[in-house]
């Protein structure tokens, strides 16, 4: 690129109404422009949309490890394509390496300080568009819900997906490995086999590779028209996935010239098409959590039980992982989510004319590759929407006088579990792993963790640990486990999370004892207690927590974080109910 021209006028025919113009356009912006020079840019890139790519590229864990590659193909794509772009940086959290430790409370808590970083730079420098990347679990949703507020033109891309790792001739990942812990527990599995699980079963960069909450996110970013079809499920360390970078760059730069902004294409039907992909796949149950807030964020209606509505209409498709034995990869190798979306989309199970960022409609986007039938594919994880492997979605939203507003559980196993008897109550995560490490747990056990929530933990704790060890100990369907904190995205079996209201603001299972009879029936979407209301009231009376942290970023989230049914959203701008 040439300086052709230093006289500090306006040099090219840049649109006005970009925000850049604010920092590099006129007379009085020779301070600003003086600075961009020092980074190597010139007149030709102050004639440029202004692209942000905002890349928490870590090396934290394997999920982000990579991404300043993913994002120098991203940014030299945007650079050939017209754009300035400029890359910055943001956290991300280790799901995975945080789990079971105090340390997970800042996973949800990462979401929010990625979508208020992302917001802050794009405001304060002036961004005229963004691509957003995500490695990790919570990049996906703070990335989405960054670009939402700003409503700047924007696409999102995933760094994609970890290859499965390999022992004794199987593949494996590293929900194996959490569940090897509850299997050498047990007296199942050696401790030297569970050292040579956790050798092989990481072989590299990439998130987490079954369809757990990464793989989910990213499948429903295609869906919610946030990135292009086909661009979810390309490996982390392959071709085509820097292919898919390149072409955010480009599309980058396109939906700026365009002025095509996430309210153009975000609506309810939109996010009905995210929840059918989601229960469809068996996709996380954090994805309830996220999608909420990402519809907070964009002011749509969207409440807790239309999970259930989409779920009982929308049968499952797809069996990966944590349910099944396949990961992303092997959706990949036969046309990755958009093959799952074209059966959906057949069978009227989606809304066909919602827009995406390419300006196309969803349907308009699948007609226009060249995606195999189902019904043709020779493979054992997918099933047509007439011969389901389900009738019904995989997440299921539980009521009841124990969670009045709601509680999940993503059905991997049996649709029709149902317990009734006497409850183990635990006031922490902590407590309850040492209960089912020293193998007291038995077939029929009820076990309730609380005071985990998103204000109570805060940041509502995923127990991988907890759930990986019960099902490592074969009790994945013969143990209930409830919470108001939050599952992995790789948990499986009778798991309950995200009972609202939460312990913290005095939620019915504050009120709960032990052995207090606890009804769980999947069948007629219940979670109860054999209590009145007033035995309820009464216990509650004098119930008043004292918060978990009183200084610092943790308490902050003590006293900012919503419901669990509303998404445990912290904008005050957001639309909570």
């Amino acid at each position: 690129m040439s300086d052709d021209n230093t006289d500090g006028s306006m040099r090219h025919d840049k649109p006005t109404d970009l925000p850049s113009n604010d920092v590099t356009e006129g007379p009085d912006k020779a301070p600003h422009r003086a600075m961009f020079r020092a980074m190597g840019y010139d007149d030709e890139d102050f004639g440029s949309p202004m692209i942000g790519l905002a890349n928490p590229a870590a090396d934290i864990t394997p999920c982000n490890v990579h991404l300043d590659d993913v994002a120098e193909s991203a940014y030299d794509a945007i650079d050939q394509s017209g754009g300035m772009p400029i890359e910055f940086g943001t956290i991300t959290i280790s799901d995975a390496i945080s789990m079971g430790t105090e340390g997970m409370k800042a996973s949800l808590i990462s979401r929010e300080i990625i979508a208020d970083s992302v917001e802050l730079v794009s405001f304060g420098e002036r961004m005229d568009g963004l691509v957003t990347i995500g490695g990790c679990d919570k990049n996906m949703p703070g990335m989405m819900m960054a670009a939402i507020r700003t409503d700047l033109p924007s696409v999102f891309l995933y760094g994609g997906s970890i290859m499965p790792g390999e022992h004794e001739g199987r593949e494996v990942t590293i929900q194996n490995v959490f569940e090897g812990v509850g299997a050498v527990a047990k007296g199942e599995m050696e401790e030297d086999e569970l050292v040579e699980l956790e050798q092989n079963a990481c072989p590299g960069a990439g998130s987490c590779g079954g369809m757990f909450t990464a793989n989910t996110m990213a499948s429903i970013s295609e869906a919610l028209g946030f990135a292009p079809l086909g661009s979810a499920s390309p490996p982390a360390e392959s071709d085509s996935r820097y292919d898919v970078a390149a072409e955010a760059g480009e599309l980058a730069v396109e939906v700026v010239n365009e002025r095509r902004r996430p309210s153009d294409f975000l609506t309810r039907e939109s996010f009905e098409n995210a929840i059918a992909l989601q229960v469809a796949v068996g996709g996380s149950t954090n994805a309830v959590l996220h999608l909420l807030a990402l519809a907070a964020e964009a002011g749509i209606d969207l409440d807790i039980q239309t999970f259930n509505e989409i779920s009982k209409r929308t049968p499952k498709i797809a069996d990966l992982q944590p349910g099944g034995t396949r990961v992303m990869n092997d959706l990949h190798e036969v046309g990755g989510v958009p093959v799952v979306l074209k059966a959906l989309h057949e069978a009227d199970l989606i809304h066909g004319d919602a827009l995406t960022v390419t300006g196309n409609t969803i349907g308009e986007e699948l007609e226009s590759m060249d995606l195999p039938s189902i019904e043709d594919l020779d493979v054992d994880y997918l099933y047509t929407v007439d011969e389901p492997k389900n009738e019904q979605g995989a997440i299921r939203i539980l009521t009841g006088n124990l969670a009045p507003d709601g509680a999940v559980i993503k059905i991997t196993g049996s649709d029709h579990l149902r317990h009734e008897g006497p409850v183990r109550i635990f006031e922490e995560e902590e407590n309850a792993m040492a209960y089912v490490q020293e193998g007291s747990v038995e077939s029929g056990d009820v076990i309730c963790i609380r005071n985990e929530g998103p204000r109570g933990g805060p940041g509502m704790r995923e127990m991988l640990g907890v759930t990986s060890a019960v099902a490592g100990q074969g009790h994945a369907e013969d143990v209930a486990l409830f919470t108001d904190g939050r599952f992995s995205g790789a948990t499986r079996g009778f798991s309950i999370g995200h009972v609202a209201p939460e312990a913290y603001v005095g939620g019915p299972i504050a009120a709960l004892e032990d052995g207090d009879t606890v009804t769980i029936d999947i069948d007629d979407l219940e979670l109860s207690v054999d209590l009145t209301d007033e035995e309820i009231e009464s216990r509650l009376a004098d119930w008043d927590p004292e918060p978990a942290y009183e200084n610092g970023v943790l308490a902050k989230y003590v006293r900012d974080f919503g419901s669990a049914s509303n998404g445990a959203v912290t904008n005050p701008g957001a639309k909570w109910d």
